[in-house]
């Protein structure tokens, strides 16, 4: 089932950004996104956005990705663990970016600190999941759950490790 991550990446605009503050506060955002590969992610927010100083005191964070407009029964979803912070290139985090922009809504340096208002993001992926629709016939499972997969070894069969969704 890895096929889904690199397939859902590439048709979403918006993943949701679970972050938690020194306390443990959670806080979840939905922001605009680009992928380099199924294990970058890029954005781009304000410094001072509640997110943003999140991730300056705990970079550990959990991603969400699905279509919003899917019917009821016909979600598909990804779950990210990852961490985040600043990118370390923000070069390739704004041509990932402005790809996946429309014509005339471009961003270039002078949007990113110091000068501009927004620092560019990019997260980590450390583990993958998928969402496992209740009832579905390939598996034992009454209830929706969260499937682990990781990237198919040429020539291997992938591995699963199922696990409840939350």
């Amino acid at each position: 089932m890895w096929e889904t991550v690199p397939r859902l990446l590439g048709d979403s605009r918006y993943l949701v950004l679970a972050t938690a503050d020194r306390q443990g506060r959670p806080w979840a955002t939905p922001v605009f996104f680009a992928a380099r590969d199924e294990d970058r992610l890029f954005w781009v927010s304000a410094p001072d956005s509640r997110h943003s100083r999140n991730l300056a005191e705990r970079p550990d964070v959990a991603i969400t990705v699905f279509d919003s407009h899917a019917p009821v029964g016909g979600a598909e979803a990804l779950y990210l663990e990852a961490t985040a912070g600043p990118a370390d290139d923000p070069v390739a985090a704004l041509a990932a970016l402005n790809a996946r922009l429309p014509a005339g809504k471009e961003l270039t340096g002078d949007d990113l600190a110091p000068s501009g208002p927004m620092v560019a993001y990019s997260a980590d992926v450390r583990r993958h999941f998928v969402l496992i629709r209740g009832g579905d016939s390939r598996f034992d499972n009454v209830t929706d759950a969260r499937l682990h997969v990781t990237r198919p070894r040429q020539g291997a069969q992938p591995r699963y490790a199922r696990r409840a969704a939350r």
